[in-house]
């Protein structure tokens, strides 16, 4: 079993879909993603924007800190399916969150409502801001800040300004 495991894990990091500079980060990401949305990588998002529509599944303090830009706010406690209401079930969507896994969760609900183009963001914010990527503020301006959640998942964000409040 754990051979399998293993194997698994190896073979994971070869996914086209899923890159990040950090291989610890890759296999605690592996663990936790269930992989029932599929993922695009930071390299692939920055080359389709912005013909995608960007949906942030964070807490409302989280975005306020900073977030992708155009990014629009869904929220994850508060998500509720009349945010996208508006948009046409074929719209390429993409999901993220802090590392990846509310925006899953997100990502499923979508799915399951009918929307058929649903991407979640492979390390999300975090692989983003690491990968020297833009973030902006409320008002669009450029940041360093990053809303790191906690502490312990702070350690998974090398570049930007950490912000636990």
């Amino acid at each position: 079993m754990r051979k399998l495991l293993l194997l698994l894990m190896l073979f994971s990091w070869f996914k086209p879909n899923a890159q990040t500079n950090s291989r610890a980060y890759k296999v605690m990401l592996e663990g936790m993603y269930k992989h029932t949305v599929p993922t695009v990588s930071c390299k692939e998002l920055k080359k389709e924007q912005p013909q995608v529509v960007l949906l942030d599944t964070r807490a409302k303090r989280e975005f306020e800190v900073s977030h992708l830009p155009e990014a629009r706010w869904v929220g994850y406690e508060e998500f509720d399916l009349k945010k996208v209401e508006n948009l046409p079930k074929n719209t390429p969507i993409v999901v993220y969150c802090t590392v990846g896994v509310r925006s899953e969760r997100i990502g499923e609900k979508l799915k399951a409502a009918g929307f058929q183009n649903v991407r979640n963001l492979y390390g999300s914010i975090f692989e983003w801001v690491n990968q020297g990527n833009p973030i902006v503020d409320t008002q669009g301006k450029p940041t360093q800040k990053v809303h790191a959640y906690s502490r312990s998942w702070g350690i998974w964000l090398n570049k930007g300004e950490k912000v636990y409040e």
